[in-house]
């Protein structure tokens, strides 16, 4: 069977920033940067996406397209017979599914804070309410169930048809409503009147709040924001190098990738901070700044719910536009081990995440006194946990040494490859610093993350 194909390039270039835009540029970007002191993480951060973000997604975009496989099978591929590289694919194809049993309950959330905020449900709320009703909804695990559902269906139905006639074609349409949105958004943040004092806080740089909390914590919360936004190490980008041509070299698609993913970010930021500077919100409200604290915002301003809705609406493309990104990547790896066709996939997929879900919904209520990783932790802490604490980091690594190492694919090959096309070339001075330093880095925020997270350091 042919290798399906992208019809054009800003499909590729908008599915793959689709994939890397989501909860993490529009939820947890704004509250980290609120709680890390604004301005000096967001320079941080930009620095830390250019030295280690860009790289590793040539990398992955590098490997699909040379592999023309999903990740489950990338190594079959290229790596030299009798290796060990492919255990790596494995773990991929387990972590996407792992991400998506919490990733399809969050964008459930989501959707339920647009559908109640457009029915003007949180209103006439008091601020202790609109609190009270995020810990009613993930109290009640059969509204959660059925939202989740709904994106379930609705992400394995998109991809259900030709790459082109559905993944592609619905994508292009939500990712350019997603920006259109946020310029609205932003926009009217600007006219508030706190715009001034929120847009210093966010994007000028201020070290006297980063020696408060601490120069180090601000340094490797950066570090952290910028490795993970870009989705990558379980491959989620490598499926759709898989389905590039040769005529454009891939660092110059990888940079574009970046460029649209920051946008989101640093926008989500600007359509924020103005709005909790004018009405006195704590910017360090971490998690529960969006369902939270900006239902309340919503309350004291005019047209409350319309602009609400609209945010809301932001999100769930926001996290669609991933849902749907990692569903290919795993319909993809179904399809490449087992020989299904894509409809087989999608529907045995569908309903088996009707079961994968239930872990996370059930570990607010149900199965509450449950924690995995001690303290107040739950179900979908320790699925997060496995993703983005173990999971991205370590499969970084495995992509960055697989393709320089002389025992994998080797460098040469590599530069091959993202060479290839028209556009910015990889120069070949990075070598030294992309096979020895770059590894040490990632490692290094592995450490630095799990002792963080047990509280060790």
């Amino acid at each position: 069977m042919a290798r399906e194909r992208l019809g054009s390039r800003l499909g590729f270039i908008l599915l793959s920033a689709g994939c890397a835009i989501g909860m993490g540029n529009v939820w947890k970007f704004p509250y980290m940067a609120g709680q890390y002191g604004g301005g000096a993480f967001v320079l941080i951060y930009l620095v830390f996406l250019v030295i280690m973000g860009l790289p590793v997604l040539t990398i992955e975009f590098s490997l699909g397209r040379a592999a023309q496989k999903s990740p489950v099978m990338l190594y079959q591929e290229l790596a030299p017979k009798g290796s060990k590289w492919h255990y790596h694919g494995k773990a991929a194809m387990i972590g996407n599914y792992v991400l998506m049993m919490f990733y399809t309950v969050v964008a459930g959330w989501m959707i339920t804070y647009f559908v109640n905020t457009a029915k003007g449900t949180y209103t006439n709320m008091t601020p202790d309410e609109v609190g009270a009703a995020f810990g009613a909804l993930t109290g009640d695990p059969l509204t959660m169930f059925i939202y989740t559902a709904i994106v379930i269906v609705l992400g394995f139905l998109v991809c259900s048809f030709s790459l082109q006639g559905g993944l592609e074609r619905v994508t292009k349409v939500m990712m350019l409503a997603l920006l259109a949105i946020m310029v609205i958004l932003a926009i009217r943040s600007f006219t508030m009147d706190g715009a001034k004092e929120g847009l210093t806080f966010y994007l000028k740089p201020d070290l006297g709040k980063m020696q408060e909390i601490g120069i180090g914590n601000v340094i490797v919360g950066a570090m952290n924001q910028a490795f993970f936004t870009l989705s990558l190490g379980i491959g989620s980008m490598a499926i759709f190098g898989s389905y590039l041509d040769k005529k454009r070299s891939l660092m110059g698609e990888s940079v574009n990738v970046v460029l649209l993913d920051t946008f989101v970010a640093i926008t989500a930021g600007l359509i924020i901070f103005p709005a909790c500077f004018t009405y006195n919100v704590e910017v360090g409200a971490g998690p529960s700044l969006i369902f939270v604290t900006l239902p309340n915002v919503f309350n004291n301003m005019a047209m409350g719910n319309f602009w609400g809705a609209l945010f809301f609406l932001f999100m769930v493309f926001a996290a669609m536009s991933t849902v749907f990104a990692v569903f290919e990547n795993i319909i993809a790896c179904c399809m490449d081990l087992w020989g299904w066709s894509r409809k087989k996939a999608c529907a045995i997929n569908c309903v088996l995440f009707f079961v994968l879900c239930l872990p996370c919904i059930l570990g607010f209520n149900v199965l509450a006194n449950i924690h995995p990783l001690g303290g107040a932790t739950n179900l979908m802490d320790l699925e997060d946990f496995i993703v983005s604490n173990v999971l991205l980091p370590l499969g970084s690594v495995c992509f960055i040494l697989f393709a320089t190492t002389k025992k994998g694919w080797g460098w040469k090959n590599l530069m091959a490859e993202a060479n290839t096309g028209d556009g910015l070339k990889m120069p070949n001075w990075i070598r030294g610093y992309v096979s020895y330093v770059l590894p040490v880095i990632v490692v290094v925020l592995f450490i630095i993350g799990v002792l963080t997270f047990f509280g060790i350091m």
